[in-house]
């Protein structure tokens, strides 16, 4: 459910609508997987004319206006790229799958990739 708290005002050629649009989204932790939920919120300030040019505002529709494209652009905008469980989760073992947050799995330690060998042999320089 999108949550639309906006005012309209008249002005010279169309109306301009702005305030705040709301959703709740759903989603998975992009490390370890597990279920991510959260709300966006978002500040618009748009125009609504009779005859938009494409891209520069919103069409009025006879007498009245649409906001769904409005909030739907709005809250897609808004959505996080790559969600988070929580800021320093450790995400899933490469190896096993287990996941890190719930302690160390039983995996060895990952030795080097032997083509970096050059570039870690310079990394106590640094």
């Amino acid at each position: 459910m999108v949550d639309l708290d906006v005012s309209l005002e008249a002005v010279e050629g169309g109306i301009v609508v702005a305030g705040t649009v709301s959703a709740p989204w759903e989603g998975e932790c992009r490390r370890c997987l597990t279920d991510v939920t959260g709300v966006v919120s978002s500040e618009v300030r748009e125009l609504f004319v009779a005859e938009p040019e494409e891209g520069s505002a919103y069409p009025i529709l006879g007498d009245h206006i649409d906001l769904e494209p409005l909030a739907r652009e709005t809250v897609v905008l808004a959505l996080p790229l790559a969600p988070l469980c929580r800021p320093d989760c450790a995400g899933l073992c490469p190896t096993c799958g287990a996941d890190l947050n719930a302690g160390p799995c039983p995996c060895p330690p990952a030795t080097g990739d032997v083509r970096w060998a050059a570039l870690d042999a310079l990394r106590p320089d640094l």
